[in-house]
């Protein structure tokens, strides 16, 4: 690939929906850091990225967000340290989405999921929504020199529990581990309704991230690129 833009999600899922916009690299590492981080300094050092953006989903933590709701990264806080966003890049991302929200995205090695939880990291930071992809993004833009940027559409808000079948569901590649799932609810059986809940909130964050990239051009937003 070149003069393109490299996209690091989570899921497949959300790949597959970063991929649609033209010039645009997905990888999934299925909320693995470690599998991460290797997957995008071999694509960086394989020649031709511009620039890094974390796409996906995210879990809300400012009250008041509701599912679906998108929001542009300005900046990523992990462990003490502070990352802020290419401006240019998420001006052009804020410009081009309808209702989005701009603020600061919390970083988490493991799903956020209970909502004192996401109250304590809130409280604690600021930010509207946390994944566990954008500092390992903002991390290794900052160590290869290259701009980035987040796009994320809250799936579950910060008063909406996540369940351990909903966690466990993920394979390393990023897709559905169905087994995984239904193992949880069999030792479980009392998060179904959590469960259920959990999965019409990623679906209707998916459909709302699905919709982005029309508004984006072939560089999800990377201005250069439009």
């Amino acid at each position: 690939m070149k003069g393109g833009i490299l996209a690091a999600t989570g899921l497949r899922a959300e790949a597959r929906v970063a991929q649609r916009s033209g010039r645009v690299k997905a990888l999934a590492c299925g909320g693995n850091e470690k599998r991460l981080v290797s997957l995008i300094e071999e694509t960086i050092l394989g020649g031709g990225i511009r620039g890094i953006i974390s796409f996906g989903i995210a879990g809300g933590l400012r009250p008041g967000l509701p599912s679906g709701t998108i929001v542009v990264g300005t900046s990523v806080i992990a462990n003490g340290t502070t990352y802020v966003a290419d401006e240019r890049w998420s001006d052009s991302l804020f410009e081009s989405l309808p209702k989005a929200e701009t603020g600061a995205i919390a970083a988490s090695n493991a799903v956020v999921s209970r909502p004192a939880e996401k109250q304590d990291l809130y409280m604690t930071t600021g930010a509207f929504a946390a994944d566990m992809e954008s500092h390992v993004v903002a991390h290794l833009a900052k160590q290869y020199g290259l701009p980035f940027a987040v796009l994320r559409v809250i799936a579950d808000p910060a008063s909406q529990r996540v369940p351990p079948a909903a966690i466990n569901g993920l394979k390393p590649d990023g897709t559905p581990n169905i087994p995984g799932v239904l193992k949880s609810l069999m030792s479980q059986p009392g998060q179904l309704p959590d469960l259920l809940r959990a999965a019409a909130a990623t679906r209707r964050a998916m459909q709302r991230l699905f919709g982005c990239h029309r508004f984006l051009g072939p560089g999800l937003g990377f201005a250069d690129l439009r």
